[in-house]
């Protein structure tokens, strides 16, 4: 962690400033370094504002806890300043976001959870030469337009892809090789249907078909049809790639309907969390994802998950995501000594940032993306997460097939 202090209180502070436009710190004193602003864009209202929400808070907490370890020292101890924004999950309101902190002299953004609209905000951000941290946004084209100011810490959906389809490969060897095929489930924007393209053109490689690409809106509040339509394509494993609300919903329907299947395995889960096993431990129960998860080695990530769950909120891969992404801007920001934009992507670019928190060695940026981030296979059993691969961060096997229902 940066430092020590943070809690639930930050978050709400956070969101009661976010009506004014910005997170100000007092000042303390008269002579004091000037603050560094940092834009945080992520949709705290909308349908996945509970996802943004949580982003927000692991940001502002790792904002405050840099300025009560001192700020950035190689800048007279400079505080961050966060300007807060709300894309509303809406492209156009993204992008007018970036327009405003622009104005209000932000020197790096950090955002925005969704793919679509982290790829218009980062392109608008581009205008400016203003660094772009790319926290949760899963698509690889967020990285690969040669945009020379965006930076992303955590893998991409081609990487977790990579990893989740031979993970599932090995499960499904060591089992005997009996799922055979597979129907992919996933929301219609870039994220979904990227991931799910994806896995379809990878399952042959472990043997098993795609029977079925089913895209579905967001938001989307009934999945029976889906469910009905899963039931007479008689899969064995069922693959979503959604965001929270839809993720849960289509779960809890293909259990409440019964729906056998060897096994669900999803890629980039947006529901597969805490809030999902805790409240429906039933539903969850077998399911599998890979995505991002926090080192549980880390005493440091231990030390923030407690601080997160005494403030009421679950410690879910946004908080930590979040709250990574402003670290490694910190740290930036140390070794460029300036907020000076061009000094600031210089050291981004250069960094060998480690993230305790995370699972990941020290960071090495090709094209803004990181290649030292690994993504983690996860497993929901009596209504707790555990990880089942990689083999050195594991804390249980995993079960499959998933036992039938009759």
């Amino acid at each position: 962690m940066i430092g020590t202090g943070a809690s639930r209180r930050a978050f709400i502070a956070g969101t009661t400033a976010m009506a004014a436009g910005s997170l100000g710190l007092p000042s303390i004193g008269g002579a004091q370094a000037k603050p560094v602003k940092v834009g945080l864009i992520h949709p705290v209202t909308g349908f996945v504002a509970y996802n943004g929400q949580q982003s927000r808070l692991g940001a502002t907490m790792a904002i405050e806890d840099l300025n009560r370890a001192g700020g950035v020292k190689s800048m007279g101890g400079a505080k961050l300043e966060a300007v807060l924004g709300d894309s509303q999950s809406k492209v156009e309101v993204g992008v007018s976001e970036v327009e405003k902190m622009n104005e209000a002299g932000v020197a790096a953004y950090v955002g925005c959870f969704q793919s679509p609209v982290g790829i218009a905000a980062t392109q608008a951000a581009a205008k400016y030469n203003t660094p772009f941290l790319i926290d949760v946004g899963a698509s690889d084209l967020l990285v690969k337009r040669g945009l020379k100011n965006v930076f992303r810490m955590k893998p991409g959906f081609g990487r977790c892809v990579d990893d989740g389809i031979a993970a599932l490969g090995a499960l499904n060897k060591g089992a005997g090789g009996g799922a055979k095929t597979a129907v992919i489930v996933h929301e219609s924007g870039e994220f979904g249907t990227g991931t799910a393209k994806l896995l379809a053109g990878k399952l042959p490689s472990i043997g098993i078909e795609a029977k079925e690409l089913i895209a579905h809106d967001n938001p989307t509040r009934n999945f029976d049809n889906i469910a009905l339509r899963i039931r007479s394509l008689a899969p064995h494993i069922v693959m979503m790639s959604n965001y929270g609300n839809e993720y849960m919903l289509l779960a809890r329907t293909l259990f409440q309907q019964k729906v056998d299947l060897m096994g669900m395995f999803s890629v980039l889960g947006g529901g597969f969390n805490y809030k999902f096993v805790k409240e429906m431990a039933d539903a969850s129960q077998y399911m599998m994802d890979t995505n991002h998860w926090f080192n549980p080695l880390s005493a440091s990530a231990q030390a923030l998950k407690k601080r997160v769950e005494a403030g009421g909120a679950l410690f879910t891969f946004e908080v930590y995501l979040s709250y990574t992404s402003v670290a490694l801007l910190a740290d930036a920001l140390e070794r460029a000594g300036s907020a000076d934009k061009e000094k600031l992507i210089d050291a981004l670019g250069k960094s060998t940032f480690k993230a305790d928190l995370m699972p990941y060695g020290p960071t090495k940026f090709v094209d803004g993306q990181n290649e030292g981030g690994l993504p983690a296979v996860m497993q929901s059993l009596k209504g707790e997460i555990e990880v089942v691969a990689p083999a050195q961060f594991a804390s249980a096997k995993a079960v499959f097939p998933r036992p039938k229902f009759n």
